[in-house]
């Protein structure tokens, strides 16, 4: 019998048709066996810790990704304070942290009034140097911006469209579809997805 993504609790081997000693032995739980959303949340609070362990921040994001997409709802409240502190590990200078950063950001933006917040760090990173960064800013702006702030990104997504990175012009061309409601994006949109 094995764990399927709705049910953290059954093992994902039995070891059907053992001894009984043997079958304790080999059963094997999901990693995210017994997660609860108050402790998770409690582990949250690293992020505000000024000595970073990348490591550590990261299996907490992933924790709460999990509770998030097992239907796990957090409060406006809940989410705001691990909003805020996830913005916080922007400040990290890890990659791997930085990607599920961008995660946690996209998936669990409280609202309009929030994104604000968070538009400076990833228009930073669309103009920086790495184009995993420039990718994924663009990827994560496109998912959270409303039509407001739309207007005031227009322009890093335009340059971006044309960049010499084929990541960053294709991450582009994939937001646009996230965009498509926006007339004017879509005319900047179409003539670069049919080359003309």
């Amino acid at each position: 019998m094995a764990a399927t993504a709705q049910d953290s609790t059954a093992p994902l081997r039995s070891g059907e048709g053992k001894k009984d000693e043997d079958r304790e032995e080999e059963t094997e739980y999901s990693p995210f066996y017994g997660i609860e959303k108050g402790a998770v949340l409690q582990d949250a609070r690293i992020f505000h810790d000024p000595n970073l362990d990348p490591r550590r921040c990261s299996q907490v994001i992933t924790k709460l990704l999990y509770l998030l997409h097992q239907g796990e709802t957090f409060t406006k409240k809940e989410a705001s304070d691990v909003f805020f502190a996830a913005t916080k590990l922007f400040q990290a200078k890890d990659p791997h942290l930085r990607r599920m950063v961008y995660l946690c950001i996209k998936d669990i933006c409280p609202g309009s009034d929030e994104v604000i917040i968070v538009t400076s760090s990833l228009m930073k990173d669309m103009n920086s140097k790495v184009e995993l960064y420039r990718s994924n800013a663009v990827r994560v702006l496109c998912q959270i911006v409303d039509s407001q702030l739309l207007a005031q990104i227009e322009r890093y997504l335009k340059q971006a469209v044309v960049d010499k990175s084929p990541v960053v012009a294709a991450s582009v061309l994939v937001s646009a579809l996230h965009l498509i409601q926006n007339v004017s994006w879509l005319s900047c949109a179409q003539p670069c997805a049919f080359g003309i």
